[in-house]
């Protein structure tokens, strides 16, 4: 039988983990789920997979997405690889972290129940299996390193929305008040956003403004907004 190189090196399992994130009432969420497989069988964890042979990172990660939200064209972007030889105590497993934005009102909400899946806020989490907090952590960075140079909402909040309600989940991402004056006038200031002749009435009868956001807008740099 013919050596190659690879011979040489010992095989390692590959797999993705997916970081899904939602926003609801006004706390960002994280779906967890537990785990169906021993070790740590029952225990908090992150839906994700092994990554098959004629997969890609991205395409298995989309797989464990359509499989568990039932959704295939949300926001995605890889995190960090999570490499440590003993993260899982039985096989050298290397995974790939994801984050992804979903609309509460849009994913499969009986997929997500037939999996046992739950939405946990964010500063609330549960004990959680290997370096999954860690994972979470990471994504939850990238996150606001996303907010912080574009403006983000798009994927998590319905298509039209209050400057409040804008306001209150920039608030959950950075896990801050800022104050909603200066917020509305800077926001106001960067021309992102469409008004609609529509408003929002259940805080009052004068009612909030809708918005929506611009499709065409290019990248800005928000750090003046979340270092005020």
């Amino acid at each position: 039988m013919t050596h190659t190189l690879y011979d040489k090196y010992p095989k390692m399992h590959v797999a993705v983990d997916c970081v899904i994130f939602a926003y609801d009432n006004e706390q960002l969420k994280v779906l967890l789920y537990p785990r169906n497989i021993e070790p740590r069988k029952g225990a908090w964890s992150l839906m994700g997979g092994f990554v098959d042979a004629q997969e890609s990172l991205e395409d298995a990660a989309r797989r464990v997405l359509l499989q568990t939200v039932g959704l295939s064209n949300i926001f995605m972007e890889q995190v960090y690889a999570f490499s440590a030889p003993d993260r899982e105590p039985d096989e050298r497993v290397i995974s790939m972290a994801f984050y992804a934005l979903i609309r509460n009102d849009e994913h499969n909400h009986e997929l997500v129940r037939r999996h046992k899946g739950e939405w946990w806020p964010i500063t609330q989490l549960p004990n959680l299996i290997f370096d999954h907090k860690e994972m979470i952590g990471m994504a939850l960075i990238r996150l606001q390193h996303k907010a912080s140079r574009e403006l983000t909402g798009c994927n998590l909040l319905p298509e039209q929305f209050t400057l409040t309600q804008l306001n209150n989940l920039y608030n959950a991402i950075f896990q801050r008040e800022f104050d909603s004056g200066n917020f509305r006038k800077k926001i106001l200031s960067l021309n992102v956003l469409h008004q609609t002749p529509y408003k929002d009435r259940h805080g009052s009868k004068k009612g909030a403004y809708l918005y929506t956001f611009m499709q065409d807008n290019a990248p800005i740099d928000f750090t003046r907004i979340v270092k005020m």
